[in-house]
Parts: structure tokens; C-alpha cells; sequence
């Protein structure tokens, strides 16, 4: 082996060899056991929540692969409609300077077929060398041609059930982009400085307000929509107002009488406790003109500009005549924001402009195009969820499937019970194209094609058709994944052995926009035998949110983004700086972000390997909501993945070319042997248990534990005195030489899972020694633990010998004595037991301990002047005459001691002063009461040595 564990010498070679061998597909024997991948944008590259996701799923398979059962890890990539199509028309724009509408539809959906053959590869570099073990001979895209026909089978039935319709209903609309969105891709975290407006509106029919005013007040972020008011809402109980309701206000600037109504969506401690009710253009309106069966009137274009006239329609959608269309000629064809200037210019010069309060929100964004969205009617497709929705949430309350953790149940619960009809058109191009068609008349006609339209719906060749423009919601085809990518609507093999699969991972965000949706959808059209609905998953394990080490989520707008293939490849500073703070349209914003990246990695990130990042995500995956992500980590398990490699060199130097009873022979085990088979039960058992209830953190800590502590700290420091023994007997040395393979190869097995690479790699060299077949560690058999291996008196024998060797330890570094100097010890009160183990392990004491000499004293002699430890009720002994300068020690304690003093006090100093504490930083003030509880520890351990010193 070499030197040097060197993870980018091995990874790429070794996924080769895997990927080549076919060792990734479905063995077709076992239990069947499958995952199908959350998709990413083929758009895009991997981030870390991808990186976290991927390395859970690929243990999960790796870990039932090596239990025997049939695994299938179904990977994929979606179309991303708008992500795709914004990046190719930007594309077009650089290189061609055209838009989409120059080429035509069919032109431009070839230019993004050329770009994903082009460009669609990078998430599946990406996956290989996060070494994703999926079955890539199988792998699917969501505008395949057979996912293709999965998605129009399931509008056409959906269609012919009655569960989906068109109609004009209020969506999220993108003025830029021109396309409804759905509420994932509305970003609205960001606070933003704005306006409260409060205008007057004129009360009607000579009616006045409790003070004698002839007017009302209503406050409105968003002046522009008043055009569109149809009513002014007040709360039922609020005595200001309630002898106003059912009476009405003469709208300015369009003299529309409109009601004033009772309603307990208004909140009578905001503003004036007035609020305009605009059906078309806000959601919560929206929802009060249905309850109140409002007339609804869209003053906006689909460039939100205010119409010259308004479409006016009834509380359902239809076209309806309840109020004149006519709007003001001066705002027509106004952006919304000059129209917003414009109408408060005109309030004021009517003296209907009550005040401008400044006002905090946060205003809604498309998440691509960045523009504020309006919430707007719009002609669109919707799927009728309530019939879907209940046996859905049916299929969670009987445990048929399980939540993990289980608390998200109650959030899908919560989702569930409240749904709106679900919008599935997008106004695009590149998409799965709704499988409808109009005739002139705007009669729509739902078939697979055109052809089976006019069969089904017997029309003619005289019968001119066009198919709708819009293509499905990205949501809608991915609700099909996991049986659309097994085939169906056929009904393949591959989707009746592997269907419903076994776990989903996936994040808590997308509960309700993809795991609520695949639930509904499989159930609808997957039934098994019986005829009983199918789920799509028996587990949803719900992964946290990844954020940096402050806790603060990644964007590219911090500057804290964090690609795993740097972490894994490493990076340079300038690399890393340019990736950053490309394409930043701000300045200063990129250079305080350089700055911040100079700060936080002055020399780049260095190279980790994927073998420790992978462990470092496994470590993290508790089962809280967000995580927080610290690169120094990754130093750590780096470490952890040195530890094991040398631990293998160690091993087979002393193994190679040796009788390790590969081919029999008596093998004599000596304790350290017995003890640590032992401790493999525990650990094997323990990590199992762990796995199977998705605890992934207790998992790796168990493995951590183990093999750093027990088997490289321990085990093979005991193994020494055996293997270096020129009188030990031929069945000794075999036993050690054959447990240390032996446990090597179990703890590459339980690695596996964790840390592909680095075990695989190991497990080559070391597979003839353990006296393995087999060409991979992938196909090896995951270990189980025996209870008949488990010795327990070799299990309390040696943890006494721990514990008499750390208590030396312990008193080498209290007395600062040299770990090179041997010393003598002496045992006293001591029982029967404490002399035979002493008697059976003098060997390993002597060695380990570096002692001098080891004496057994009887209870009734005098001990000399000696620092003690204590092993149960026995004393171990450590004289300390001659061992030690005892004045030199004495002013050396002393003077650490004073140091420490000093600092405790100057902290605590600060502590009490409550004008520091109230304004430090609350980090800063936490690290200072962190030191001054460790000073207080550690003055507490010096005193106590130097009262030591002083009696000697």
C-alpha cells in the first residue's frame, strides 16, 4: 500500500471499474429493495443539500445490496421547464442575437435538446464522484419519450374522471417570464423597505363614520390594484364601522360603487381597520369575493400594465356584466409602478391622500426572473384535488406510509387538509405540451393525440384543430416518477418487482409541492391485485436544510455556497473567488463577498476526498430540521480515513506472507483477541439497529468509535506484545494475525456504506488474508452480529487492563512525567480477581504502560510516597521518589497556575460588567463564558497538583 492515503489516486479508477462491471444494476435475487432519486434540474449542478441527500440514499443502497436483497436505485434528471428555457434563450441572445419567437416553437425546442446533450451531463459527473451507486443503465430523463407517454396518459385519464378542468382562477404570474409559477418558485424571505398608502374612500348616500366623517380610510401597499376594488372589508365586531356595513363607497378615480362587507379575514388592529378587497389581483381577496360572491374585475395585462379597459368577471371566473369595464384613458398601458405614481399623485390632488406610512414587507419574487409577481387571472389547467387528497392522507394515518421523524407528519397532514386546486399549466415552450385541442368556437377536445381526437370525438378532417400552447407544470410530471420511470403505463417487470418503492429522501420544503403530489397521484392509477391503491414509498425520510457553519442559509447572494466536487477536488483561493463573484451584477456586493471568502479560506479549500466528506454528511444527518455545515469537519473524518489506512498498512505488515490460518490450523486467541471480537458484536449489532431506524448519525458515531478507539488506540497497540514476541507459540501468533485481518475486513464491510472508496481499495489487499471470494466489496455480505462470539469475561478482564493503563497514563501527565521513561508500579488491595488478571496480563501491562517493574503488595505493608489511581477498589501505585524534580514541579504548577489566575479574573471581570455583556456580540460573550467554566476546571486540577507536590 502506499504511504499515503491519496483518495484522488484511487476514486475515478475505482468508480470505472465498478460502473463497468454492472455491479451498480439489480442482481435479481433477494428481497426487492428501491429508491428512486428526487430528480435535479438537468440545468444545474449539485449543491450541498443534493450532496447530503445522494449520500444518504447511496448508504441506504449500498447497505441492502450487502444484505442480499435486490437493489435498484432508480436515477434521473427534470426537464426544469423555465430554468432550461431561460438558459438557452440566453444563450441564443449571446451567440445568435434572437430570441425564441424569431426561431418558432419547434426550432427552439431543438436548440434545448442540443443543449442538454451538450450540457446535460454535469449532475451525473457530479453523482459519479460522490460515488452514487445508481443503476445508470436504467436512468431516465422527465422528457424522455417514454416518461412522455406516462404524463399524457395521466392528464387523458385524469381528463375523462373529471379531475382535471380549465378555467380563470387567480395564480402566481411572472410579468417577465409570462408563465404562472407555483409557490416553491416564489421567493418571499427578504424583507424590503416599501409604502403604506392610506387613501380616503368617499362613503356613500350622504352615510359618515362614528366621528362624523363623510369618509373611510384604507391602507394599500399596492395602489395600482384600487382600479380593481370591488369592495372595502371590515371586521364583523368592530363597533367603528359595524352601522356601515352593507352600505357603500364611491370608488375614486372610477366613481364604482362598491360595498363595505363584514369579514373575519380583517385584522381591526392593522392600519384603519379598513381593507380594499381586490378579488383579481390578491389571494386573501381572492378568497373573500368567493365567500362573498364578489365581482371580480382584472385591471392588469399579462406585462402588468393597466388595461384600457377591465375584464370583468363573477366571483366563479365567467364572464360576467356586474360593473362597466371602463377604467381612467390616462393609465392605460402604464407599467404598474408608473400607474402606483401616478394614482397617488391623483389621490393627492383630490385631497383623498390621507398620509405614506413607511412600511417593511416582503414582496414576492420569481425566483428566476427575480421581478416581483402578480397574483393574476389567468386562463389555466387545474387538477381537482379533494378526491385525491383523502386517500392520500388515509394511506399516512395507517402507516402504510411512514414519516422520518415522524413529526412531518403533521405538516403533510396540515398541508393536505387545506388544498387549493392545483394549477398544472405553464405558460412555455419547452415542456411536456398539454394534450388538448380547440376548434374555432374554443371547444376543447383531450385525447393522446390528434388523431385519437378526432376518433374519440368524431370530428372530421374539415374540422380544424390547434393543440393548447401551455406544457405541464414540472410538478406534474415529476409526480409520476417513481412508477412513470418503471414504465408504466405498461406493465413491466422492473415496475412489479420494484414498485412501491421503499424509502423516499427528500427534504421538508417539497413535502406538499412533490411528496404530497406523488402520493396522490400513484394511488390514483397504481393498484396492486386486490385492486387496492399502491404507494409510491413505504418510508419518506425527511432530511434537514444544509447551512453554513453561522447557521445561515446558502445563496449565492452571501457568498457562503459551498460546492461538494471543491470540497471533494479542492480548489484555489482564486478559483474559488471567481466562482463566487461571477455574473455579480453589484459591485460591492462582490467585493464584500471576496472579501468575506479571503477571510473564511485564505489558501483555498483544500482536497478532502469524497470518502470524508461523505462520512462528515452522515455524521450530520440528526434528525433535525437544518444543519449546520463547518468544513473544519471535514478535517477531522479526513483524519478518520487516515486512521484506517494505516491501520491496514500495520495490519498487513505483519500479515502478508504470514499463517494467518487462511488454510487452517489451531489458532489460540489471546485476550486483546477475544475482547475485540467481542466489541465487533456490539459495534455490528449496534450499527444495524442504527441503519434501519435511519439514525445515520449514531451510525457513524458507533463506527467512528470503534474503530479509532477500540481497534486502531487499542487493539492493535495490544496485538504488539504478541506479534513481537520471538517466544510465542506458532497457534498464538495465528490467532492475533487472523483476528486482525479478520476485523479489518468486518470494519471494511461496515464502512462500505459510509465510505466506498478507501474500504473497497483496503479490502483488495486484504481480501486473501481474511480468506474472502469475491471480486467487490459491494457484493461482500454485510456483517451480523453473533452473540456466541461475545466473551464477557475477555470483554471485563480487559477493560481492566485498560483502566490500570490509563491511570498510569493519567499520573505521567499530572506529575509530567516523560511517556518514554519506564517507571515502576505497585498494585495494592487488590482481590482475587485484580492477581489474576494480573498474573494472565503482566505482558501487556509492562509493554503498554512502559513500567519499569509491576509489584503486588499486600494490604497490611506500608506503601512509599506515591501518586494514585484507582482500577475498581485497587490501587495502582506510582512511587515518585526519583521519578520527579519536585521543586522544579512545584514552581512550574505554580506558575501556570498564577497565568491562569490572571485570565480567569480579567474574563470575570468582564462577565459582570452587564453594559459588555449587553452588547458584545452574544457569540463572543458565550466563548468568553465557555473559557472562564474551563479556567475553573483546569485552576481546580492544578491546585490539586501542586497540594501533591507540596506533600511530596
Amino acid at each position: 500500500m502506499d504511504k499515503t492515503f491519496n483518495p484522488q489516486d484511487i476514486e475515478r479508477q475505482r468508480y470505472q471499474t465498478w460502473e463497468e462491471k454492472g455491479y451498480f444494476a439489480p442482481t435479481g435475487q433477494g428481497a426487492p429493495y428501491s429508491i428512486v432519486i428526487p430528480p435535479p434540474n438537468v440545468t444545474g449542478s449539485l449543491h450541498m443539500g443534493h450532496g447530503f441527500q445522494h449520500t444518504l440514499m447511496d448508504g441506504l443502497i449500498r447497505y441492502h445490496r450487502m444484505k442480499g436483497d435486490n437493489t435498484l436505485w432508480k436515477v434521473g434528471s427534470d426537464h426544469a421547464g423555465i430554468a432550461t428555457q431561460m438558459v438557452v434563450e440566453r444563450k441564443l441572445a449571446h451567440e445568435e442575437n434572437k430570441t425564441r419567437h424569431d426561431l418558432g416553437r419547434d426550432a427552439f425546442i431543438e436548440k434545448i435538446w442540443e443543449w442538454k446533450a451538450e450540457s446535460g451531463g454535469n449532475i451525473t459527473r457530479q453523482m459519479r464522484r460522490l460515488g452514487n451507486s445508481v443503476d445508470w443503465d436504467s436512468e431516465r430523463f422527465t422528457m424522455d419519450d417514454g416518461f412522455y407517454k406516462a404524463v399524457q396518459e395521466v392528464f387523458v385519464r385524469l381528463f375523462e374522471d373529471e379531475l382535471i378542468y380549465r378555467g380563470k382562477r387567480l395564480v402566481n404570474w411572472d410579468p417577465k417570464l409570462h408563465t404562472a409559477i407555483s409557490d416553491l418558485e416564489v421567493l418571499s424571505d427578504e424583507e424590503e423597505k416599501g409604502h403604506l398608502w392610506h387613501f380616503r374612500y368617499p362613503l356613500a348616500d350622504g352615510a359618515t363614520t362614528s366621528e362624523g366623517l363623510d369618509y373611510i380610510v384604507v391602507a394599500t401597499t399596492r395602489p395600482e390594484t384600487m382600479l380593481g376594488d370591488t369592495a372595502v372589508a371590515v371586521h364583523p365586531e368592530d363597533e367603528r364601522y359595524q352601522h356601515l356595513i352593507g352600505k357603500f363607497v364611491k370608488l375614486p378615480l372610477v366613481d364604482r360603487l362598491i360595498p363595505i362587507i363584514a369579514d373575519d379575514y380583517v385584522d381591526r388592529e392593522f392600519g384603519t381597520g379598513c381593507v380594499k378587497i381586490t378579488p383579481a389581483h390578491d389571494f386573501n381577496d381572492y378568497e373573500v369575493g368567493k365567500r362573498h360572491q364578489l365581482p371580480m374585475l382584472n385591471v392588469l395585462t399579462l406585462n402588468a400594465e393597466i388595461r384600457s379597459s377591465c375584464e370583468v368577471l363573477t366571483h366563479e371566473g365567467k364572464a360576467g356584466d356586474a360593473y362597466d369595464d371602463a377604467l381612467p384613458a390616462k393609465y392605460a398601458g402604464m407599467d404598474r409602478y408608473d400607474a402606483r405614481k401616478a394614482i397617488v399623485e391623483d389621490f393627492d390632488a383630490l385631497g383623498l391622500l390621507e398620509k405614506i406610512a413607511d412600511h417593511t414587507l416582503k414582496a414576492p419574487r420569481g425566483d428566476r426572473s427575480g421581478v416581483v409577481i402578480e397574483p393574476m387571472l389567468t386562463d389555466q389547467w387545474f387538477v381537482a384535488v379533494e378526491a385525491l387528497a383523502k386517500p392520500a392522507i388515509e394511506a399516512v394515518e395507517n402507516g402504510d406510509i411512514q414519516f422520518v421523524p415522524k413529526q412531518y407528519e403533521n405538516m403533510y397532514f396540515s398541508w393536505m387538509r387545506n388544498l387549493q386546486d392545483w394549477c398544472i399549466s405553464r405558460q412555455l415552450w419547452w415542456g411536456h405540451r398539454i394534450p388538448a385541442w380547440y376548434d374555432a368556437q374554443g371547444n376543447v377536445y383531450v385525447a393522446r393525440n390528434e388523431e385519437e381526437v378526432r376518433s374519440k370525438y368524431q370530428l372530421g378532417a374539415d374540422v380544424e384543430l390547434t393543440q393548447d400552447n401551455d406544457v405541464l407544470d414540472t410538478w406534474f410530471s415529476s409526480a409520476l416518477w417513481t412508477f412513470g420511470t418503471m414504465g408504466w403505463p405498461e406493465n413491466t417487470e422492473e415496475l412489479k418487482t420494484f414498485h412501491p418503492t421503499a424509502t423516499l429522501v427528500t427534504g421538508f420544503d417539497i413535502i406538499f409541492f412533490w411528496v404530497a403530489r406523488m402520493i396522490m397521484m400513484t394511488m390514483h392509477f397504481i393498484k396492486d391485485e386486490n385492486g387496492k391503491p399502491q404507494v409510491p414509498f413505504k418510508t419518506v425520510y425527511v432530511t434537514g436544510l444544509i447551512r453554513d457553519s453561522q447557521g445561515q442559509k446558502m445563496s449565492k447572494s452571501k457568498g457562503n455556497v459551498l460546492d461538494p466536487i471543491d470540497l471533494i477536488d479542492g480548489i484555489s483561493l482564486e478559483d474559488l473567488l471567481a466562482k463566487r463573484t461571477s455574473n455579480m451584477m453589484q459591485p460591492q456586493l462582490a467585493a464584500k463577498i471576496g472579501k468575506a471568502t479571503q477571510k473564511e479560506f485564505p489558501e483555498g479549500i483544500a482536497a478532502y476526498g469524497t470518502d470524508a466528506l461523505r462520512y462528515t454528511y452522515f455524521s450530520l444527518a440528526s434528525t433535525g430540521r437544518d444543519i449546520k455545515f463547518d468544513v473544519q469537519r471535514l478535517e477531522g473524518y479526513r483524519n478518520f480515513c487516515n486512521k484506517l489506512w494505516n491501520a491496514a498498512k500495520y495490519v498487513l505488515m505483519n500479515t502478508e506472507g504470514e499463517d494467518c490460518g487462511q488454510n487452517g490450523g489451531e489458532r489460540t486467541l489471546s485476550l486483546a483477541d477475544r475482547w475485540i471480537v467481542s466489541r465487533l458484536q456490539d459495534t455490528e449489532k449496534r450499527i444495524t439497529d442504527a441503519l434501519d431506524t435511519y439514525r445515520f448519525d449514531i451510525a457513524s458515531q458507533v463506527l467512528y468509535e470503534f474503530v479509532w478507539n477500540d481497534y486502531c488506540d487499542w487493539y492493535l497497540e495490544l496485538s504488539k506484545p504478541v506479534l513481537w514476541n520471538k517466544e510465542a507459540a506458532p497457534e498464538v501468533l495465528r490467532g492475533t494475525r487472523h483476528t486482525l485481518a479478520r476485523v479489518l475486513e468486518a470494519i471494511l464491510r461496515l464502512a462500505h456504506p459510509f465510505m466506498p472508496f478507501i474500504t473497497e481499495e483496503i479490502w483488495q489487499r486484504v481480501r486473501d488474508i481474511a480468506g474472502k471470494q469475491g471480486e467487490t466489496l459491494m457484493l461482500q455480505p454485510w456483517p451480523i452480529a453473533n452473540p456466541d462470539f461475545i466473551d464477557e469475561q475477555a470483554l471485563s478482564d480487559l477493560e481492566w487492563v485498560k483502566g490500570v493503563i490509563l491511570g498510569v497514563r493519567n499520573i505521567r501527565g499530572e506529575m509530567n512525567i516523560s511517556p518514554a521513561k519506564p517507571i515502576p508500579v505497585i498494585f495494592r488491595h487488590g482481590d482475587e480477581q485484580d492477581q489474576r488478571r494480573l498474573d494472565e496480563n503482566r505482558a501487556f501491562l509492562m509493554k503498554l504502560a512502559k513500567l519499569e517493574s509491576l509489584t503486588w503488595m499486600s494490604a497490611s505493608e506500608e506503601a512509599p510516597l506515591s501518586a494514585t489511581a484507582l482500577v475498581g477498589g485497587m490501587e495502582v501505585l506510582v512511587p515518585m521518589a526519583g521519578l520527579i524534580d519536585v521543586e522544579a514541579e512545584v514552581t512550574r504548577i505554580t506558575k501556570e497556575l498564577d497565568k491562569q489566575t490572571q485570565e480567569y479574573t480579567k474574563l470575570s471581570s468582564k462577565l459582570s460588567n452587564d453594559s459588555y455583556v449587553s452588547k458584545a456580540p452574544a457569540a463572543v460573550v458565550e466563548k468568553d463564558r465557555s473559557r472562564v467554566a474551563e479556567l475553573e476546571i483546569s485552576r481546580q486540577k492544578l491546585e490539586e497538583q501542586l497540594e501533591r507536590m507540596k506533600s511530596l
